[in-house]
């Protein structure tokens, strides 16, 4: 028996509008989970538990305005609740993901990367889990991945995947199709037939996976979202119907057909007194419970009239193959599920989903007097779990759902002729056996768990993760992950661990896995990409002092290693001679130093570079000496200084030793060196005659080089 310590973890943050919802999944790693000879051929087993979820409120979308807070007082707990269910020593190998889907995709952009940064930031500080790269595991996914995820999710639990034989729909099909609703955005995914697949090809997602030993398997899945399709922004576009219609000048109270008779609501749905109403200054809605009327006001939210520059589409436009409901079999999920058997079920579960039934339902509750729904809600009628806020919004959700449903994805209504002998009680009973006996056969069906698991779109993300670190069964085999419909590895191929192409090298002669938290997966770069990325793609807080200093270090080792003719052009060309004070009083800067001692120490090599430059012009000692004194031009002034200090043959000077020319006394005088300035003269007089230099001797054959203070030294 495998210890669960041998296992490995992963774990799923999903950021919706309503709030944000942990998941923990746990498999065996591959080379424990292929010497059991039964699941060689299936995908990696995953199993996850009741207890190791948990939601929060509200979403993370609503901390746009106040990011840094997003970590204390929103993921806090979720957090705290991974890391008291995964083990202590597994935590540093378990993956961890944020992925924000529609709530965020309404945010403008700069706070949509402000959240995610400082996500990303809050996880890495309070825990160990593998978080590589930010991109990559903190992200707003697009409604398309939402679904992808979410189709994989539903063929894993139903099994379609390790055993098609057991779901063959017909015409080589055994996949079933996806329906997600949330508060934003809705999704469909699902695998057209044959002829449809041909037809649009280049609409299609190419999917792969790999078994335990393995084995690719290959799917092409069409996949689209409804963004403003939701839920709760379906309701918010209805009640601004409402307002236009009705006019705001003209009305304070906003009569509201998909509200229980008598209710009285604001414009967001929630419950206020009729006291409240009379004080109200805003508009408010009035229930008038009229079933119908609801279904009629809610079906141009649908959009139908949208112009279509792809046919066929389905709803606000959006090409979509055509649907062939005898092979493409529906689960829905989230909304799909929650709004037809939280109430209208009445806690019995598993129904299998009939149209008359459930129409009828919805009208009987939402006709009847406010009143008496708090009643029923008091006494439980409708399970533990439903409350006045849930009463109220689910007429409307009800009859939004019905239309996406029929109206616009076209979902054969089930259930209008088949029932009409029976109750309604046994008519969902009578097809609910027979969904049973076809195994999820009917064109929809709304679940919540499958096997004792809940569906969630979570679920396929981990799948394709546990799916990419099983190695390949052979050499070249081409990789875990999606992208677009074309041969081999796609440019815009997504890896599990959320990589591109680029950033896994060397994948096609089979060496590692696609997705390995252990493995180097963005390959070797060189040092220009290391400082880019550090740079550019770290979310450090002190980015920009570290830059700062990085492009510092990178002058001062430019300067050394330029050469000393350019150094001394480059100190001449920043600290011209005019801008020299004689006054050595100022203190010197860092630079000014810097470049002064390298011209100190730089004047020895003066003989050979000249030599070089074809000047082959020498300088006496004395020139040396005086070379950081100032010195004036042949036509200077020079009444008051001493002789032996001035320049035997002015006209040779060179001219990078040459000061600005003094036209006056006056300027003569503001440039006479101070008392220090003349102690260093007599220290330079001194250094001179203690050469004991000959004048007969040809004083050009010595230099610096030579001189008592450097042999000293």
């Amino acid at each position: 028996m495998v210890k669960k310590a041998d296992k490995r973890y992963g774990v799923v943050l999903d950021a919706g509008s309503s709030g944000t919802r942990v998941y923990i999944y746990r498999w065996l790693p591959n080379s424990v989970a292929r010497l059991d000879e039964t699941t060689r051929h299936a995908l990696p087993e995953l199993e996850t538990k009741d207890t190791w979820t948990k939601k929060v409120h509200p979403g993370v979308s609503t901390f746009g305005t106040s990011p840094e807070a997003v970590g204390p007082k929103h993921l806090k707990p979720l957090l705290q609740h991974a890391l008291k269910h995964v083990p202590k020593h597994a935590v540093p190998e378990t993956p961890i993901f944020l992925l924000a889907t529609a709530g965020m995709r309404l945010l403008p952009d700069e706070q949509q990367r402000d959240v995610l940064r400082n996500v990303c930031s809050y996880i890495r500080a309070e825990t160990n889990f593998y978080l590589p790269d930010c991109d990559v595991h903190v992200q707003v996914i697009p409604g398309e991945t939402e679904g992808l995820y979410g189709w994989i999710a539903a063929n894993y639990l139903l099994g379609s995947f390790n055993s098609p034989e057991e779901h063959d729909h017909g015409n080589d099909h055994h996949t079933y199709g996806f329906l997600d609703m949330g508060g934003a955005s809705a999704q469909i995914a699902f695998a057209p037939n044959a002829t449809e697949a041909e037809k649009h090809a280049n609409d299609l997602t190419l999917l792969r996976l790999r078994t335990v030993d393995g084995a690719p398997q290959e799917y092409r899945v069409f996949v689209t979202t409804w963004l403003g399709f939701g839920a709760n922004e379906a309701r918010r576009r209805y009640v601004e119907d409402l307002k236009a219609t009705y006019g705001l000048d003209a009305v304070v109270e906003i009569p509201d057909p998909c509200l229980p008779k008598g209710v009285i609501a604001k414009q967001d749905g929630t419950i206020i007194s009729s006291a409240e109403a009379g004080i109200a200054s805003d508009h408010y809605l009035l229930g008038t419970g009229n079933f119908e009327e609801c279904l009629r006001r809610t079906f141009p939210l649908l959009e139908k009239d949208a112009p279509c520059l792809d046919e066929p589409c389905l709803v606000q436009g959006v090409h979509v193959p055509a649907l062939d409901f005898d092979v493409n079999h529906f689960i829905g999920i989230s909304e799909y599920w929650h709004t037809t058997h939280e109430i209208f079920e009445m806690a019995h579960k598993d129904k299998a989903y009939d149209l008359n039934t459930y129409q009828n339902r919805v009208r009987e509750f939402c006709e009847q007097e406010w009143s008496a729904i708090k009643h029923g809600i008091k006494h439980k009628s409708w399970g533990k779990d439903v409350d006045e806020q849930t009463a109220v919004e689910v007429c409307f959700k009800a009859s939004w759902l019905i239309n996406m449903l029929h109206e616009g994805i076209g979902i054969p209504r089930v259930g209008l002729e088949d029932t009409s002998s029976s109750s309604a009680r046994n008519g969902t009973k009578e097809l609910l056996e027979s969904a049973k006996d076809k195994g999820f056969l009917d064109p929809f069906q709304a679940v919540d768990k499958i096997k004792s698991t809940e569906v969630s779109w979570t679920l396929g993300k981990m799948v394709l993760y546990a799916s990419a670190e099983v190695p390949p069964a052979r050499e070249g085999d081409l990789p875990v992950g999606f992208g677009s419909n074309v041969p081999g590895i796609p440019k815009d191929f997504q890896y599990p661990s959320g990589g591109r192409l680029q950033d896994i090298p060397d994948y096609h002669v089979g060496t590692g896995t696609d997705s390995n938290p252990n493995a180097n997966t963005e390959g070797p770069q060189s040092i220009t990409d290391q400082i880019h990325d550090t740079l550019f793609k770290s979310d450090a807080p002190h980015r920009l002092p570290g830059f700062i200093f990085f492009l510092l270090i990178l002058i001062i080792a430019t300067f050394y290693l330029c050469g000393r003719d350019r150094r001394s052009r480059i100190y001449n060309s920043l600290f011209p001679s005019s801008s020299f004070s004689a006054s050595s009083s100022a203190k010197p800067s860092f630079f000014s130093s810097l470049f002064s001692r390298h011209r100190r120490h730089g004047a020895a090599g003066q003989y050979s570079r000249d030599v070089e430059e074809g000047a082959a012009r020498l300088y006496d000692p004395g020139d040396f000496e005086l070379e950081n004194v100032f010195s004036a031009s042949s036509d200077d002034d020079t009444t008051g200084l001493d002789p032996e200090l001035a320049f035997r043959n002015p006209t040779s000077r060179p001219k990078s030793l040459t000061r600005t020319s003094p036209k006056s006394k006056r300027n003569l005088g503001r440039m006479t060196p101070d008392a220090i300035d003349r102690r260093g003269l007599v220290v330079r007089t001194e250094s001179r005659e203690r050469l004991d230099l000959d004048p007969a001797t040809n004083a050009r054959s010595k230099s610096r080089n030579g001189s008592p203070t450097r042999l000293k030294s």
